[in-house]
């Protein structure tokens, strides 16, 4: 596919972090999962930002969030990544269907008031473990795909990080099950494991959340 699609879009990376709960077992590597990540997500970031040279939309998850789980940062540049991490501390339970539907919402605001670009939406969502109220996510992104002129208009991609396998094999269904058992009327979601995408092929991930 060429670079073009991937042009004149929008992009939006939700970072869904958790903290451990000191309630829980400890869980081997779990505080070295995300700095491990780091790169990685700054990599992606700057993939992002050179289709989207106004800045990228970025949610993340926050105990100082009076909004539900997220902050929201708009016109965002690779740079300024770091001190966003820095600035928010990430909550020992996440519900990521709030950050999802606000992001959603977002694009579909623009686009109502001719506001969004013209090849459309990707909105990408980094995430270490089983999102809660999975059914409602899945009903949100089979809604949203209802609202899209065509399969390419709007794209999600879950990048998982960790080897939680319960939100493997959920983060798998939406990949694999959206139109087949969910009805979708477009399969518009695509999943990787983040640390698996090298540097190098960042771009082919990207195309792959709009064409997979």
């Amino acid at each position: 596919m060429s670079d073009l699609l991937l042009e004149n879009r929008d992009y939006t990376i939700i970072i869904a972090k958790t903290a451990e709960s000191p309630l829980a077992p400890p869980v081997p590597g779990f505080a070295n999962r995300w700095a491990a990540a780091h790169d990685a997500i700054l990599a992606l970031a700057k993939k992002c930002e050179e289709f989207d040279p106004d800045g990228i939309t970025v949610y993340i998850s926050s105990t100082a969030s009076d909004q539900g789980s997220f902050q929201q940062y708009k016109q965002v540049k690779m740079e300024e990544l770091p001190k966003i991490f820095n600035d928010n501390y990430p909550p020992h339970t996440l519900n990521l269907l709030e950050g999802l539907q606000t992001a959603l919402d977002d694009y579909f605001n623009r686009k109502a008031a001719g506001r969004a670009k013209a090849n459309g939406a990707t909105i990408v969502v980094v995430i270490d473990g089983e999102p809660r109220d999975r059914m409602a996510i899945v009903k949100t992104i089979v809604s949203a795909a209802e609202k899209l002129d065509s399969d390419q208009e709007l794209g999600i991609g879950f990048a998982q990080i960790g080897e939680d396998i319960i939100a493997r094999g959920f983060l798998e269904s939406l990949d694999d099950d959206l139109r087949a058992k969910a009805g979708a009327k477009f399969d518009i979601v695509a999943t990787r494991v983040l640390q698996e995408i090298s540097p190098h092929c960042l771009t082919d991930f990207l195309q792959d959340i709009i064409c997979d």
